[in-house]
């Protein structure tokens, strides 16, 4: 495919360093990697990725996920994932884009092309779609403006308007509709999951956040789970032990101080979780990240 060769060009010119980059276009990333990563705990926001060349794996809850060149994800919620690049190389680096989607926007697309919303629950809030050459056009325009920085302020945000049109386009991507209509089930479990996302060090009961809903307890608790991929007790446990984890690593706290942080009365539990999410205990865990880094 042209345009995705053309993509994987543009960004090879562009990122010539490992990591994550922002650019300045507000929301719009790129990602470079020259070797298969170790598996990286994240909150995914509401975005779209395209891979321009390699490939990744994704992990949400039991469920796993892999894109390519062919394909690309997008995020209807923030979802807390795990990914892992498994293809690049120094000679074909792996090469992302990520940017950021508006839920306003999204909505404002909907209402002006009047786009149909399906009559049924909102299904999973991270889909895997092929990718096609209308959207490709449209992302490579934004990618571009980085070339005229002072139409960057003009032309971005309609850019990214018809990037989301692009996506609504694919009957896959339905799921997004039901999160950006004000009042369904999808926003709801939508402001729920931005609850948990401000608040995950507090003790939040599955009647609480049903009520924040404004659904039944075992209603909320499917919907929650179909969304998701996981219970809400288990989506704020990945939330907190990825926070832990980055207070360790970036602000050398004590696990005790960081475990009570994010929310755990006992550090012996928060160790027991902390050891089998990431494999090893936080001291260990720490010690190896650290020895990586450096």
């Amino acid at each position: 495919m042209d345009r995705i060769k053309e993509l994987a060009k543009l960004l090879d010119s562009t990122v010539t360093i490992d990591g994550t980059h922002d650019t300045s276009i507000p929301g719009l990333r790129f990602v470079r990697a020259s070797k298969v990563s170790e598996p990286l705990y994240s909150v995914y926001e509401p975005s779209l990725c395209i891979v321009a060349q390699g490939s990744k794996v994704v992990m949400l809850g039991k469920e796993s996920y892999t894109y390519d060149s062919a394909s690309y994800l997008t995020a209807s919620v923030h979802l807390p994932i795990t990914g892992q690049v498994v293809t690049a190389s120094p000679e074909e680096p792996y090469l992302c884009v990520n940017l950021q989607l508006d839920m306003n926007m999204i909505f404002e697309v909907i209402q002006s092309s009047n786009q149909v919303t399906p009559d049924r629950s909102p299904s999973r809030g991270l889909v895997i779609s092929r990718v096609d050459d209308s959207l490709l056009e449209a992302v490579l325009r934004l990618i571009r403006l980085l070339e005229a920085p002072k139409d960057i302020p003009v032309l971005a945000s309609s850019f990214k308007r018809e990037i989301v049109y692009r996506i609504l386009q694919n009957d896959e991507n339905d799921s997004m509709k039901h999160f950006a209509l004000a009042g369904s089930q999808g926003q709801r479990i939508a402001k729920v999951i931005g609850m948990l996302n401000r608040e995950f060090a507090q003790s939040l009961k599955v009647e609480e956040l049903a009520k924040e809903a404004r659904m039944s307890a075992s209603s909320f608790y499917h919907h929650f789970k179909e969304v998701t991929g996981m219970s809400p007790n288990q989506y704020q446990k990945q939330l907190r032990l990825q926070e832990a984890r980055r207070l360790l690593l970036a602000e050398n706290m004590e696990a005790a101080e960081a475990a009570f942080q994010v929310g755990y009365e006992s550090p012996s539990h928060f160790s027991r979780e902390y050891s089998r999410r990431f494999g090893l205990s936080p001291i260990k865990d720490i010690r190896r990240l650290r020895k990586m880094f450096h």
